[in-house]
């Protein structure tokens, strides 16, 4: 089957391994890789990953103009010579500066969404200062990748993406973690047959078999991509872990690749 990665993470080198730290100290987890590039695409080789959405949130929004330089230059070097295509998403702050220019700059450097995890920014999905980004961000047409649930947090609670995505209906929006993390029994709000799709990423480990086919069941099989969460988990056991689901082949091959695809066609 193909597969496509739809949830990974990567920083510079000379901090990659610090970034993956710090992220591991937030959750409470050993990271099982720094969040380095080459790792990445050798982790990804061994279950022959065709395609990789990359980002990087910023957690401030002096981080934004970097990250994106970033991002798009190893999407770049990728698609120009390596057996492992990548799909850039640009980091983009509720208190940046000049959100509509560094959205167009984003687009043309390639970068086709934007990444938040609104518990390292510290602002509420549905913060009222957001509105306007979010229709910036609708406008042209990018997909908004969130970060999605937790417990020990109400940034990221499933009411906050679901009035997002009753606001804005024309935007398409990932909701991670099998639409958030730790929170798979407050799920209802989140409109279905819409805007709104899901990954697996950092949730196969945690959510107990019957709770993920009652998601991937309510909201469809066309709506879920499989995600490995880079650099926490391995894409083996990832893999394993999600071919444990009792899905069909072609729901398989659907959440493997085919919805990937339909979200993000190849160039």
């Amino acid at each position: 089957m193909k597969i496509a990665d739809a949830h990974t993470h990567i920083f510079p080198h000379k901090i990659s391994e610090k970034a993956s730290k710090a992220i591991g100290d937030f959750y409470g987890i050993e990271m099982a890789f720094p969040a380095d590039v080459e790792l990445l695409c050798e982790n990804e080789r061994k279950i022959g990953t065709e395609c990789c959405l990359v980002c990087s949130a910023a957690t401030t929004a002096a981080q934004v103009v970097s990250i994106n330089d970033f991002i798009a230059a190893e999407c770049k070097k990728a698609n120009d010579g390596s057996d492992i295509e990548f799909v850039g998403l640009c980091a983009m702050h509720v208190d940046f500066d000049g959100i509509p220019d560094e959205l167009d700059r984003a687009k043309e450097l390639g970068l086709v969404g934007v990444k938040f995890h609104n518990d390292f920014q510290r602002f509420d999905i549905d913060d009222p200062r957001a509105m306007d980004m979010y229709r910036e961000i609708a406008k042209r047409d990018m997909v908004v990748l969130f970060h999605a649930g937790d417990d020990r947090y109400d940034y990221t609670a499933p009411q906050k993406i679901a009035n997002v995505a009753n606001k804005f209906p024309e935007m398409t929006i990932i909701a991670s973690h099998f639409g958030g993390y730790r929170c798979w029994d407050k799920l209802d709000c989140l409109p279905r047959d819409t805007n709104v799709y899901f990954d697996t990423s950092s949730s196969l480990d945690f959510i107990s078999t019957d709770k993920a086919m009652e998601l991937i069941e309510h909201f469809g099989a066309d709506r879920f991509m499989f995600g490995t969460d880079f650099p926490m988990w391995d894409a083996e056991t990832e893999l394993a872990r999600f071919m444990k689901l009792p899905l069909s082949e072609s729901e398989r091959e659907d959440v493997l690749y085919n919805n990937f695809r339909k979200l993000f066609p190849k160039r």
